[in-house]
């Protein structure tokens, strides 16, 4: 399949007695559709998947499935740094019917090599039909996947396409020129959406996209379009609440604006804890600027 456009990295909500909002999430899955987002990914990074139990990682992924409804595709996050494990898991999600692929991180902890990141992530691909969109995230997991690693997985026919958050814009256009045709590119961050889709890559995954869905895949979409000016524009006008997502570690800044714009309560799991005083003051100054702009009505 070919992937590509603005998809989001979904944040899990959580209930008062620390359950999965299973209410709050399906009225987000609608939001982010409603607002022209092009696909979502629940159950990575910004979903807290780390700190979900199995039955909670399948039903959530299997909540934004049937809230979804077939109108965007779903690719379930689904990393572990046990090869043997993640297989399985995978294997696990095969079972639910409607989601549309995967995607994986490098193993983490472990820091293998490039030669076991090879052998991880095609176990992996072997073990379902499922597409699969490989995930490199060295900051979060201590492993870079490098391009000649991830040439050699493009080869496998499921293996579609990598979102690239290693914030280096020399690796991401040296995975660009070693690819085959047809290989999609997601830029893993914010941040990194335009110069990303201006090397050549299909868009963007994106946590800001959680509290401002519209806004954000109009910006992939210009410049997709080659609509410079504007989506250089709009770049311009949320780059400031973009990096404060990560002034403090995500996804408890992307939270707290979820919950000053009402759309879910500022709940997260440990060892993840709210925002500090002084961040939260500056994320609710951000959005007032943006409200007094029109940028938050709708």
């Amino acid at each position: 399949m070919q992937l590509r456009g603005c998809g989001t990295a979904l944040v899990t909500p959580f209930a008062t007695d620390g359950s999965v909002d299973e209410t709050a999430l399906r009225s987000l899955v609608q939001w982010q559709i409603e607002s022209g987002i092009d696909f979502l990914v629940p159950c990575g990074t910004t979903g807290e998947a780390s700190t979900l139990s199995d039955a909670e990682w399948l039903r959530v992924v299997a909540v934004v499935i049937e809230a979804a409804a077939g109108r965007v595709p779903v690719f379930a996050g689904c990393t572990h740094n046990a090869t043997a494990v993640a297989v399985e898991r995978v294997r696990q999600l095969c079972c639910l019917p409607g989601l549309t692929g995967v995607l994986t991180a490098n193993p983490f902890y472990n820091r293998p090599g490039q030669e076991g990141q090879y052998q991880h992530f095609r176990a992996i691909a072997e073990a379902t039909e499922l597409p699969v969109l490989l995930y490199n995230i060295p900051g979060r997991t201590g492993a870079n996947l490098e391009p000649v690693t991830v040439a050699r997985l493009a080869v496998l026919p499921n293996v579609i396409g990598v979102k690239e958050s290693s914030g280096s814009v020399m690796q991401i256009t040296e995975v660009l020129a070693s690819v085959p045709p047809g290989f999609s590119v997601f830029a893993g961050d914010d941040g990194m959406a335009l110069p990303v889709v201006a090397l050549g890559g299909v868009g963007l995954v994106s946590v800001a996209s959680n509290a401002f869905p519209r806004q954000v895949a109009a910006l992939v979409h210009a410049a997709e379009a080659g609509r410079w000016d504007e989506a250089r524009a709009l770049n311009l006008r949320f780059f400031r609440i973009m990096q404060a997502h990560f002034a403090e570690t995500s996804p408890a800044p992307i939270k707290a604006v979820l919950s000053m714009l009402g759309r879910c309560e500022e709940r997260l799991r440990l060892p993840m804890v709210p925002v500090s005083d002084g961040l939260r003051t500056r994320l609710a100054g951000l959005l007032a600027e943006l409200r007094e702009v029109g940028e938050l009505l709708g």
